[in-house]
C-alpha cells in the first residue's frame, strides 16, 4: 500500500525546506494586502480582537463583521466588514492597529496550511505550502525561514491548536445536526452564539447556572468563569454533547 500523499497540481509541501520572505514598511506594497480582501474570521480571531478593543463580542460582531454563507452548507461564516475605502477597519497610517491580536489569516501568509485527518498512522498530519500574490514584494527579500521558524515568529502554534478545535466543530455542523429545525433555528442560533459571541454565551451560562449541571474539576470551573478561551472550550464540549451525544461532559445526578 502506498503512503504517498496526493496534492493539487503545482502545490508542493515545504517540509523542512526554507523559503525567503519578509514584510516591512519599506516595501512598495506595504499594507496592500490589508485592502480589497475577503477575510474569514474564526472564533478565536474574534475572541482576540474583541479583547484587544475591550468591547463585548456582540458589539464587535455588530460593528466589524458580516455573516455570510460559506463553504459549510449548514452553518454560516463570519467575515470582516471592510470600511468605506474597502480596507480592513483596523488599518491605520502606520500599519495594523491590532497587530499583536491580528487574525490567523494575517499571520499565516505567505504559507497555506492543510491537514490530513485520516492518515495511515491514525493521527492528523499537517502540511504547509508556499503561496504568493503578484503584488507582494516580500517574496523578493533575503530573510530565509523554515516553516517551524515562521510558525514561532508569527505565534501561530496556539492559533493552529485553536483552529483544530474549530475544525472539529465545523465538521460536526456540516453533518446538519439540526436538520429538524432548519436554518437559523434555536439550536443553530445557540451554536452561533457559543462560537462567535463569547460574552453572550457567558451571560447564558450564568443565567442558566450551566456549570453547576456538570461534574468538572474546580480548577476548570474557575478557568471557565474567568477566561474566554476556557469558556469557548467548554462551549465546544457542550455542543458535542447536545448535538452529537458525545461523552465530552458528565452531567450531575
Amino acid at each position: 500500500m502506498t503512503t504517498e500523499k496526493k496534492f493539487p497540481e503545482g502545490m508542493v509541501p515545504l517540509g523542512s525546506s526554507k523559503f525567503t520572505f519578509e514584510c516591512h514598511a519599506g516595501l512598495p506594497c506595504y499594507m496592500t494586502c490589508c485592502r480589497n480582501v475577503d477575510m474569514l474570521l474564526y472564533p478565536y480571531d474574534i475572541l482576540q480582537l474583541k479583547n484587544k478593543l475591550q468591547v463585548r463580542s456582540d458589539e464587535f460582531l455588530g460593528k466589524y463583521c458580516r455573516v455570510v454563507k460559506g463553504d459549510n452548507p449548514y452553518f454560516p461564516s463570519v467575515m470582516m466588514k471592510m470600511n468605506a475605502e474597502n480596507a480592513c477597519p483596523f488599518l491605520c497610517e502606520q500599519g495594523c492597529s491590532v497587530y499583536e491580536n491580528r487574525p490567523s489569516a494575517c499571520r499565516m501568509y505567505p504559507l497555506e496550511r492543510a491537514v490530513d485527518r485520516s492518515p495511515e498512522r491514525g493521527r492528523a498530519e499537517e502540511f504547509y505550502f508556499l503561496t504568493s500574490h503578484d503584488y507582494c514584494k516580500g517574496h523578493g527579500e533575503t530573510r530565509e525561514l523554515s516553516v517551524k521558524e515562521w510558525l514561532r515568529d508569527q505565534k501561530l502554534l496556539f492559533h493552529n491548536s485553536m483552529a483544530e478545535q474549530w475544525t472539529e466543530m465545523d465538521t460536526l455542523f456540516a453533518a446538519n445536526p439540526w436538520s429538524g429545525e432548519g436554518a437559523a433555528g434555536p439550536m443553530q442560533k445557540l451554536a452561533f452564539m457559543i462560537c462567535y459571541n463569547i460574552d453572550g454565551f457567558r451571560d447564558y451560562v450564568n443565567h442558566h447556572n450551566l456549570l453547576a449541571q456538570f461534574k468538572m474539576a474546580k480548577s476548570r470551573i474557575r478557568s471557565i468563569e474567568t477566561d474566554d478561551e476556557a469558556l469557548l472550550a467548554f462551549g465546544f464540549d457542550w455542543l458535542k454533547l447536545i448535538l452529537a451525544n458525545r461523552p465530552t461532559l458528565k452531567r450531575r445526578g
